[in-house]
């Protein structure tokens, strides 16, 4: 049996992130087998029980993640092209008056967001802004199992290969597509169920099947749905919601 990093162990958990396991261990709030260690680059079995102390516990507990109904026109991460990141929303005003989470607001809860995955500048719905590491990595990476539904508003004709084509078939960047589950809505819409985020897939993916996407909307990530936020407007992350 091969040892591998403490840290990246305590990531392969679930426990944290790599950066958030480093600066556990480095306080001496990682505990191996019962034995506390402290020292940046330790190698561990795969087998060896790994549990966080108290003030690591409670650190994690007071991190909050956000759900934000990102309008169009509104970056995802850092600022670019003179367009303003979904961050830039964040307010006491813009907090959803209907928030059922008893968290109380602080503005220090704005520091250390970042996306946990990306919805680009013409699409608008669901986003997710977290303190913590182990909500993103649930959510991104080639790894993650949960799910991204979208309403997507296009013009154009289908031909009766496209469904079967969007639902399993296409490739991007020179690679096949994890299966998806695509459907009609309604007359000029689809419904889009994905495990993975390519950029601007689902625009893409419609493209090589002969159609235009006019408008695109997450509405739910795996468990958490958009619900009635309005456009603009955030909310916590409940402490009992989960992905």
């Amino acid at each position: 049996m091969e040892k591998i990093r403490l840290s990246k162990r305590m990531s392969e958990l679930g426990l944290c992130s790599r950066r958030e396991a480093d600066s556990y261990i480095e306080k001496g709030w990682v505990d191996v087998d019962g034995e506390t260690v402290s020292l940046l680059g330790t190698k561990v079995y795969p087998n060896q029980q790994i549990t966080l102390r108290t003030a690591a516990q409670v650190v994690q507990h007071e991190r909050v993640t956000i759900l934000i109904n990102k309008p169009v026109g509104y970056v995802s991460g850092q600022a670019e092209h003179g367009y303003k990141p979904a961050s830039a929303l964040l307010d006491e005003a813009t907090h959803w008056k209907d928030d059922p989470s008893p968290i109380k607001f602080h503005r220090s809860q704005f520091i250390g967001l970042a996306p946990a995955g990306r919805l680009d500048i013409d699409s608008q719905g669901l986003l997710i802004l977290t303190q913590d590491g182990r909500v993103a990595k649930q959510l991104i990476g080639e790894d993650s199992k949960v799910d991204k539904e979208y309403l997507v508003r296009v013009q154009g004709k289908l031909e009766s290969s496209g469904l079967a084509l969007l639902c399993q078939g296409l490739k991007l960047d020179g690679e096949y597509l994890k299966p998806a589950k695509v459907s009609w809505q309604n007359e000029d819409q689809l419904r889009f169920v994905l495990r993975e985020g390519k950029k601007r897939q689902i625009r893409r993916m419609c493209e090589l099947v002969g159609l235009t996407v006019t408008g695109l909307k997450r509405i739910r990530i795996g468990k958490i749905k958009l619900g009635l936020l309005p456009a603009g407007q955030w909310r916590y992350l409940g402490e009992h919601e989960q992905f």
